[in-house]
């Protein structure tokens, strides 16, 4: 298959293209953030929920342009891509970043902007077959401020989760915040089942305000199952019944062990089906 395109700063150009200056703040500083997307049938799934979360967070970041970003834009440009592209289904990254020179202090807060895109072959999401291996991450303990929830480029601490995962033959880790407490998986949001009822870590507690993670805790009210945001303990883990990722990209993947627990995965395929009928 041919060299992809992006669109970056609404030019289109081949993904291979050299396009950033050792100026650039988001490659100097992480100074930016960014929306993992999925692309299902050539049309943006949850746009209005990815806009929402981007704009919020460049305004936390005191990025101009926010309004620009609204859902039309969002599907607009994506789709539009898919298009050049010749992809139905995929996975999209927008990045965001401070388009400006400076050292620690911008010169300006303007913005600038990229779509990629990696093809799918999946038209829907599919839960995974073989369940989730996990741990818990304990070298490093995400922080807890306004920032936490935040999607940013300064990701660090799932890098270093990352090379842990690798080291140790993991499917994946959970990663604590910096009071021990369970925040999120190295790339996704985490839901425990514990007594029949659904828990997951408030935003309180350092995680990615998640996507795919508002939209589970809407489908699970739905179905009568309770959901309750909460400080989280890892021992619980030892204890659930069920546990299972999410995010935007991959919709639900239920873990299937923890040390020598196991667990089942009941939940997370009637959650699945639900999502699969929006």
């Amino acid at each position: 298959m041919s060299t992809p395109f992006i669109n970056f700063n609404d030019e289109i150009v081949f993904a291979d293209t050299k396009l950033l200056s050792t100026d650039n703040r988001g490659f100097k500083y992480g100074d930016g953030l960014f929306e993992s997307m999925r692309l299902m049938k050539g049309q943006l799934k949850f746009a209005d929920l990815h806009a929402d979360r981007l704009q919020r967070g460049m305004k936390a970041l005191k990025i101009d342009g926010y309004s620009q970003m609204d859902a039309w834009f969002l599907r607009d440009r994506t789709e539009s891509l898919a298009i050049r592209n010749k992809f139905k289904h995929g996975r999209v990254r927008l990045t965001v970043y401070r388009d400006s020179t400076g050292l620690y202090t911008p010169v300006q807060n303007k913005m600038g902007f990229c779509f990629e895109m990696q093809p799918m072959e999946e038209p829907r999401y599919f839960l995974n077959d073989k369940g989730l291996i996990m741990d818990v991450f304990l070298d490093l303990g995400k922080p807890l401020n306004f920032l936490s929830n935040v999607k940013s480029c300064n990701s660090l601490v799932y890098v270093m989760a990352g090379i842990h995962k690798s080291q140790n033959k993991l499917d994946d880790v959970f990663i604590i915040n910096q009071n021990k407490l369970l925040c999120e998986a190295s790339s996704s949001n985490v839901f425990v089942l514990y007594k029949n009822h659904l828990y997951t870590p408030a935003l309180s507690e350092g995680c990615v305000e998640g996507v795919m993670r508002q939209v589970v805790i809407n489908l699970a009210l739905s179905l009568q199952i309770p959901v309750t945001e909460a400080q989280i303990n890892p021992e619980i883990l030892y204890e659930a019944d069920e546990v299972f990722l999410t995010n935007a990209v991959k919709g639900i993947q239920w873990v299937m062990g923890y040390g020598v627990k196991r667990y089942f995965n009941k939940i997370s395929k009637e959650l699945m089906d639900e999502l699969n009928k929006l």
